[in-house]
């Protein structure tokens, strides 16, 4: 009975941020109906939480590498985004470029200047703080400069249908069918790849959860994906967005989780001396996580055109701060060395349902920020003392 417990506390604690979350999400629904505002739940609603915020959750995904190294941030990637999108603009709508040479360009460029930060950061060895500030004004004004302070629009069909399309296509009477068998069958895939992660850590020998709590866990997280799933069945079907998210998230998770140089993430945030010792390249370490930066701000940056349909000077503002407070409202710790992509993700959609919450409820878009900075100094306050506690054990 004791044991059982024990486990139920183990589940509770691992998905605190989940139950949080969906909490969050009863709350706000119950004060829209009190309100008859209509509902958050709705198909269409659920759709638009996933495409609105789907530059976040690649961010966070970014900005995640970049606290693991020790509360490191990049201040940058909104001005990243704006540069990256008139790049985009001036390619494909004003010089009609092809689409895709158009995006190579546009990631080469977003990795270039996560290359060019990472060089200041982790050879000259100048804070992150000052040299990702100093690129947040540069990059602003170079895209200001590009656009002429004029935004550049419609880009063409054939580039929005990459990013704002939905599977699958046009109007199908099967919508609600083919997408719980697409559900399903991203259930079925992270199950297989939980199982085959579980198998491989006990044939190395590492400790793993128990049946109890891994069971829980699957069950937990196929329930969060069917039920997403029928939400997105009962209105137009899969964003295409969603899979590029999907595809994010799956390459970082396993990168973190699975792989020497994703380890050492950790391994630096932990402690930065004794990594070095034992023979991590710290500087390496660094110069990749802040070119990975780039690279992602650069994917948030297509997914943004597209869903504006236009390349915006003003793009990007404040992106930097919903991307690090998703990290810290989804566990990542101030002081580096602690959280996860899954936890960031939650995060991001945490932060995106707050918005389109308040949104909906007419709130203030001043309190709509006091609200959300109240949350992030929650989040930090909570690892903080946290911290504190395990330290004093």
């Amino acid at each position: 009975m004791s044991e059982n417990k024990s486990q139920i506390k183990k589940v509770l604690k691992d998905n605190t941020m989940l139950l949080v979350l969906v909490g969050v999400m009863l709350l706000f629904q119950v004060l829209i109906l009190l309100t008859d505002h209509g509902s958050l739940f709705a198909p269409a609603n659920i759709t638009n939480i996933i495409r609105q915020n789907s530059y976040v959750v690649i961010l966070a995904t970014g900005m995640l590498l970049c606290i693991l190294t020790g509360g490191n941030i990049d201040l940058s990637v909104g001005s990243v985004v704006a540069l990256v999108g008139a790049v985009a603009g001036v390619l494909i709508v004003n010089l009609g470029w092809p689409i895709w040479l158009s995006i190579i360009i546009c990631l080469l460029v977003g990795t270039f200047i996560g290359a060019f930060h990472g060089l200041f950061i982790a050879y000259i060895h100048i804070p992150p703080f000052i040299t990702t500030l100093a690129g947040m004004l540069l990059w602003r004004g170079v895209a200001t400069i590009i656009l002429d302070g004029r935004p550049i629009s419609p880009f063409p069909e054939k580039y929005l249908n990459l990013f704002e399309s939905f599977i699958p296509a046009g109007e199908d009477s099967n919508v609600f069918m083919v997408t719980m068998i697409l559900a399903a069958i991203c259930c079925l895939v992270y199950i297989l790849a939980e199982i085959y992660s579980r198998a491989n850590k006990k044939a190395r020998g590492y400790n793993v959860s128990t049946k109890g709590q891994f069971i829980s866990k699957l069950v937990i997280l196929c329930a969060v994906i069917l039920i997403i799933g029928q939400f997105l069945a009962r209105d137009r079907g899969l964003p295409v967005v969603l899979i590029l998210l999907f595809i994010v998230i799956a390459i970082y998770s396993y990168f973190t989780k699975n792989t020497v140089p994703g380890r050492y993430l950790y391994a630096i945030g932990g402690n930065e001396k004794a990594a070095k010792l034992s023979g991590v390249n710290t500087d390496n370490v660094m110069f990749f996580a802040y070119t990975n930066m780039g690279f992602l701000s650069a994917v948030a940056a297509l997914v943004c055109v597209a869903r504006l349909n236009s390349a915006q000077p003003t793009a990007g503002n404040s992106y930097e701060m919903d991307a690090i407070a998703s990290c810290f409202i989804g566990g990542a710790s101030a002081y580096g060395g602690t959280g996860t992509v899954t936890g960031a993700v939650i995060g991001a959609i945490f932060m995106g349902v707050l918005n389109n919450g308040m949104s909906i409820l007419g709130i203030d878009q001043n309190w709509q920020r006091a609200v959300k900075g109240l949350v992030l100094l929650a989040a930090v306050i909570f690892d903080v003392v946290s911290k504190k506690k395990k330290s004093s054990k």
